[in-house]
């Protein structure tokens, strides 16, 4: 099965997350990472799914059914941008400090806190980086750990700008202009 990344425009509104994911799981998807967060337009969020499955060209025409919903793509074939955050606290004795705060730098990642025995420490990269340098920092034992899932924008002139959808009341929007594609 391939890996479908889904980027989404909904509307800000009360239950129009649970719809969506209730959705997916009507049709026995598994979301394996879901990141929602506001737009540059105010009432417009932007829901980035990746999703494992041989097609998901069904789920993305029901998606357009949901009254929230005003704009859905399939970027997983389109030149993307991609990342992830992974914060994740790890056991830290003094004599393994400098070999941490050495991998942290070749992977640009932040200490964001150094407690008696623990550090943490955030990483923001491309989702294959996040996970190599969660296999890399692994081995000192991880304590706790928390990875946002993927956020994507397609890349050029092409994407999914929320500007067109101001003053949408509905789902029921007129698609943007070929000026925004």
């Amino acid at each position: 099965m391939n890996k479908h990344t889904i980027v989404a425009l909904m509307q800000d509104k009360p239950g129009a997350l649970n719809r969506t994911v209730s959705l997916f799981r009507r049709r026995g998807f598994n979301i394996e990472s879901l990141s929602v967060g506001h737009t540059e337009t105010e009432g417009v969020s932007r829901m980035t799914m990746v999703v494992e499955s041989a097609d998901v060209e069904q789920v993305v025409k029901q998606l357009y059914r949901l009254i929230e919903v005003l704009k859905v793509s399939d970027v997983t074939a389109d030149p993307t941008v991609e990342r992830e955050m992974v914060v994740v606290k790890i056991h830290a004795p003094s004599e393994k400090r400098a070999e941490i705060v050495a991998l942290s730098e070749v992977f640009g990642a932040k200490i964001v806190d150094v407690g008696a025995s623990t550090m943490i420490l955030e990483m923001t990269g491309a989702p294959s980086k996040v996970e190599n340098f969660v296999d890399v920092i692994r081995p000192f034992g991880v304590k706790e750990m928390m990875r946002t899932g993927r956020i994507a924008m397609v890349r050029g002139a092409r994407g999914h700008g929320a500007q067109a959808y101001e003053n949408a009341e509905n789902g029921h929007v007129a698609e943007p202009s070929a000026a925004l594609n």
